[in-house]
């Protein structure tokens, strides 16, 4: 664990820490302007896959946040990355949204909807039941099963969820006993891949989100600093009983911003 002033790299979940659906938290604006402007790399981290790396990009600049091509990573992308590196060439078919579908496309990844050898799914918010259907006659087929994160549910609002990646895979897993491997968080992929094209040790990157079971449980397993937001799903008492111990815990990114600008003497 380093002091909150040496870290060199944020690595920020957006749902519940940086904003809820179309409202930013206090202080998230002043947070990652403090970051741009003092030269502090950050990155919006999500394991939604629901949206593409430019869709994010204008979410994020509409939001008023500096934002490049280089400050997003989604598990959509790691997936594609992934893919590309085990399994280059190989066919693909996927469930998922058409957002999704053109950022594997720009991954160069074969896409089809005919005899696969691996079946993906995402977080699809066009699901049809033809979908899951084609899905599981593949999997029964043989096909490998990858999915680009493993969250059930994803928040609307402080107080209102959907169903997500996970709960689909479920489904799919009901009905063909076949279980996927799951790229995004808690597994430590997406911060080792940052580390890498920011060149920035795991052991300097701090890892900010609200869900303990995958925002900090994958910093933990990357060996980067966990810092736990209480601004969206995580409580202290889920803290106190859960078997994922953050490096630091704030009541926000106001909070954190704060400790930030104290240990640079600000």
């Amino acid at each position: 664990m380093k002091k909150i002033c040496d870290l060199q790299l944020f690595l920020l979940d957006m749902d519940g820490t940086l904003y809820w659906g179309d409202k930013l938290i206090e202080g998230a604006k002043d947070f990652i302007s403090f970051l741009d402007s003092g030269g502090i790399g950050y990155v919006f981290l999500t394991n939604n896959s629901s949206k593409g790396a430019q869709e994010y990009i204008k979410r994020m600049r509409d939001f008023g946040f500096p934002c490049t091509s280089r400050n997003v990573y989604t598990s959509g992308m790691a997936t594609a990355e992934f893919l590309n590196k085990n399994y280059k060439g190989q066919r693909v078919y996927l469930m998922g949204t058409e957002a999704l579908k053109r950022e594997f496309e720009d991954y160069n990844i074969i896409l089809t909807e005919q005899d696969p050898e691996i079946v993906v799914v995402g977080f699809d918010m066009e699901l049809s039941y033809s979908k899951i259907e084609k899905a599981c006659s593949f999997l029964q087929s043989g096909a490998k099963f990858i999915a680009t994160h493993p969250d059930t549910v994803c928040p609307i609002d402080k107080y209102r969820s959907i169903p997500d990646c996970g709960s689909m895979c479920a489904m799919i897993t009901a009905a063909t006993g076949r279980i996927p491997e799951f790229i995004g968080k808690p597994k430590r992929t997406m911060i080792d891949q940052m580390s890498i094209k920011w060149n920035v040790p795991n052991e300097s990157i701090a890892m900010v989100g609200d869900r303990l079971y995958t925002d900090i449980a994958a910093g933990i397993s990357a060996e980067a600093t966990s810092i736990c937001v209480l601004s969206g799903e995580t409580n202290e008492e889920d803290i106190a009983s859960s078997k994922w111990k953050p490096d630091y815990v704030f009541p926000s990114v106001k909070e954190l911003l704060e400790e930030l600008k104290a240990g640079l003497g600000e």
